[in-house]
């Protein structure tokens, strides 16, 4: 799409606001609101915030950058459509005099894409999203107390989040994103929502915008969607089960997938970046060694049984972490692989303590993070730094 597009869309479908979304450097959504008297503007000279308000962003000394829209991720937001359109777009941010903002997590995704195709390879991702719906309380906040006692698969009356999956995954349609699957978890009240493969941008888009509808239809049923890590400590946490495969290029997935296991330790904290995302691993099938297998859900990385294409699942990542900082890591992880034609680590099917572990807690990935040059090579110094802390 053209601005041009987005501008002739809001005058037929009466769009009477317009959101114009970026991300801190955590990977939390911000947005500012506008008139669609003022979406030329935005698109030709951008709409200035303040920096310094935005954590990991600027100082007060030079507070100044500037929202550009993407045309292509224009999107109406089916609930708010009652009194007129609104519609959502996420944006370039960018210095005052163009350039783009270097902790602008989308460039940084977008960097690792474009070297990749340097390369001529695409890398797609798919994810799976797994949380808890709970019951809210009078001041409609969690309560922690699930929504239901139901376990993997069932189904209703058990399941109590079926109707609640349904109201999300057709929003989600009505917003141009299809789910491929849903249904219930193994934790209480726990529930996952799976994506089909697309290019890397547009899946990571497409995740920032299911938490929020996640959060929001929930909201509108009086519940709380939890993606915390591990929110009640007897039951399953919740994981980001990240699909990925190496566009028309099988040949290239070993090394590829060799590349991520070589630098695992070191993207951990980007991958798991809260204290709470360790009370998960190594519990109920989230992995806690550097090892992969085929089928198997207790390694780190498992290729599933598949009859269309050939891909590999992470299974470490948790919702907490910026899902673009970890595409962007996962894609040039694999293209080292690739590059330097690296051999995978011996598939197994048991694992044992002979194999290495990810880092332990918070305090051993900051430090495995804070020794790497790789990280600051592909995030810039101060992102590490900001992360590391």
């Amino acid at each position: 799409m053209t601005y041009e597009d987005v501008i002739e869309f809001c005058e037929e479908q009466d769009v009477r606001f317009i959101r114009l979304s970026y991300f801190d450097i955590y990977g939390i959504q911000k947005n500012v609101s506008v008139l669609p008297t003022e979406l030329k503007r935005a698109f030709t000279e951008g709409i200035s915030f303040d920096a310094s308000a935005i954590d990991g962003f600027l100082d007060e000394v030079h507070s100044d950058l500037f929202l550009y829209p993407d045309p292509n991720t224009m999107s109406i937001l089916p609930w708010r459509s009652m009194d007129g359109s609104v519609i959502r777009m996420y944006c370039d941010i960018k210095y005052p005099d163009g350039t783009p903002f270097e902790r602008d997590v989308r460039y940084i995704l977008k960097k690792a894409v474009n070297k990749a195709k340097e390369m001529g390879i695409s890398v797609n991702f798919g994810s799976e999203f797994e949380f808890y719906l709970f019951k809210q309380d009078e001041n409609g906040e969690n309560t922690y107390i699930p929504l239901d006692q139901a376990g993997y698969m069932d189904i209703a009356p058990l399941d109590k989040g079926e109707n609640v999956r349904r109201e999300i995954c057709l929003t989600l349609s009505e917003m141009g994103m299809d789910p491929e699957v849903s249904h219930h978890e193994m934790g209480h009240g726990q529930n996952e929502i799976d994506f089909r493969y697309s290019s890397a941008l547009q899946a990571a888009d497409n995740a920032a915008t299911f938490k929020w509808v996640v959060q929001a239809i929930a909201n509108m049923q009086g519940l709380v969607a939890d993606f915390s890590p591990k929110p009640i400590n007897d039951q399953p946490g919740n994981g980001m089960h990240i699909n990925m495969s190496v566009e028309n290029h099988e040949e290239l997935m070993m090394p590829f997938m060799a590349g991520i296991l070589n630098r695992i330790e070191e993207m951990t904290l980007f991958l798991n970046p809260t204290k709470n995302s360790y009370k998960r691993l190594g519990k109920d099938k989230a992995p806690q060694y550097i090892s992969w297998s085929y089928q198997n859900r207790n390694q780190l990385i498992r290729i599933p049984a598949t009859h269309s294409t050939n891909r590999i699942e992470l299974r470490s990542p948790d919702c907490s972490c910026n899902i673009y900082l970890a595409y962007a890591l996962l894609i040039c992880a694999g293209l080292e692989g690739i590059e330097k034609k690296l051999e995978t680590i011996p598939c197994t099917d048991v694992v044992t303590n002979d194999l290495k572990r990810l880092p332990q807690d918070l305090k051993e990935a900051k430090r495995k993070a804070n020794e790497s040059e790789w990280l600051r090579d592909i995030l810039g110094k101060d992102v590490v730094d900001i992360y590391v802390g």
